[in-house]
């Protein structure tokens, strides 16, 4: 005669309350971020404002080792995000781990326009905020050279200056995610077309690009990302840590700021229309924007699927550099994850501090 196996009573009831459990946390995590309580601390890295200018602020992050790299490191980060995308939480800031290594570093966080900032060129930023936030570094380190890290359009920043200031006493420069090649901007290259993008109208009428219109043109690239976040969200809404987590991402990738409506209007049209970087033919107020100058050690770092700066755009900046030691590292991940998130704990953070240590004694 056939028996029947009976259930386990308690594992069932276990299950049952892990259900029960998780549910609860749902609902509890879920009004939590709805109602925007107890958002996630960022950019608290310990720091000093040694520089400020306009909405320009210089930050010098407090050493936590006994000795430090002899060569400074400055940040320069693009001017559309907020730079504490560098220096989330603690744990999870890429700042924070590189003072933890024993460098001594700087970041040019370039604050958030105002309307009167619409008039700001690149040559603005080139010429004038760039140089003073150098100098002032100088000063406080007592060291000539600095080491240059930059991300995204604050990559382009740092070729752009060390093309036009050929003699500056650039230690080593790291660019992450820099487009110099706007002919593999894909999307972004073909909304920025002139037959269907009137950017002088744009900017005559806007004068600074808003935020909403940025952050709408980032998600149009991949327009389900946020349906489908919001899909694995409340599938973990249980988790403590993925839901830190996420609120910390959303908050950075929602709180987009305006794009300078007169370096808006450069940007469209030397980099996006003419491609002029790529080209060589470059100039910033007038001084050409020699790249093929640039002899110091250079680090390029792209993202394999990055959508903002794809790969075919930003795998071409060493060979617009004339140095010898130079180096070309592909990573998986995306834009962000490039430079934040556990891929880049493991991934990117180490490989620079590796390759600027061995640079900067």
């Amino acid at each position: 005669m056939a028996t029947t196996e009976r259930p386990d009573v308690r594992r069932v009831i276990e299950s049952a309350q892990t259900v029960i459990d998780r549910n609860r946390q749902r609902i509890q995590r879920g009004v939590d971020i709805l109602l925007a309580r107890e958002e996630p601390p960022v950019g608290v890295t310990p720091k000093d404002v040694i520089y400020s200018r306009g909405t320009l602020r210089l930050y010098h992050y407090r050493p936590m080792t006994s000795e430090v790299y002899r060569v400074p490191v400055i940040f320069i980060m693009s001017l559309v995000s907020k730079p504490w995308i560098l220096d989330l939480t603690p744990g999870q800031s890429f700042i924070e781990y590189m003072v933890r290594q024993g460098f001594d570093v700087f970041m040019i966080d370039w604050g958030i326009p105002r309307p009167e900032d619409k008039r700001l060129r690149f040559e603005d930023y080139i010429e004038d905020l760039m140089p003073n936030c150098f100098e002032q570094v100088q000063k406080v380190t007592g060291e000539e050279e600095y080491s240059l890290f930059g991300y995204c359009m604050g990559g382009l920043f740092t070729l752009m200056y060390a093309g036009v200031h050929t003699e500056a006493p650039i230690k080593n420069l790291v660019t992450a995610a820099t487009p110099v090649d706007t002919d593999g901007m894909g999307l972004f290259k073909a909304w920025s077309d002139p037959r269907y993008q009137d950017v002088d109208r744009l900017v005559d009428s806007m004068g600074n690009i808003p935020p909403e219109l940025m952050l709408r043109s980032f998600e149009m690239l991949r327009p389900t990302d946020r349906w489908f976040s919001y899909v694995r969200l409340l599938d973990r809404l249980w988790d403590p840590m993925f839901v830190y987590g996420y609120r910390v991402m959303y908050k950075w990738t929602n709180e987009q700021i305006p794009f300078p409506g007169e370096t808006f209007r450069q940007y469209t049209k030397d980099l996006m229309w003419e491609n002029k970087l790529m080209r060589g033919v470059m100039t910033v107020g007038g001084k050409p924007v020699n790249t093929q100058a640039i002899t110091c050690p250079v680090l390029n770092v792209s993202a394999q699927h990055d959508h903002i700066a794809p790969y075919d755009s930003t795998k071409a900046v060493l060979s617009i550099v004339g140095s010898e030691d130079k180096e070309d590292v592909v990573m998986k991940g995306g834009h962000v994850s490039l430079v934040a998130g556990q891929n880049a704990v493991n991934r990117l953070w180490p490989k620079v501090a590796d390759w600027l240590g061995e640079r900067s004694v």
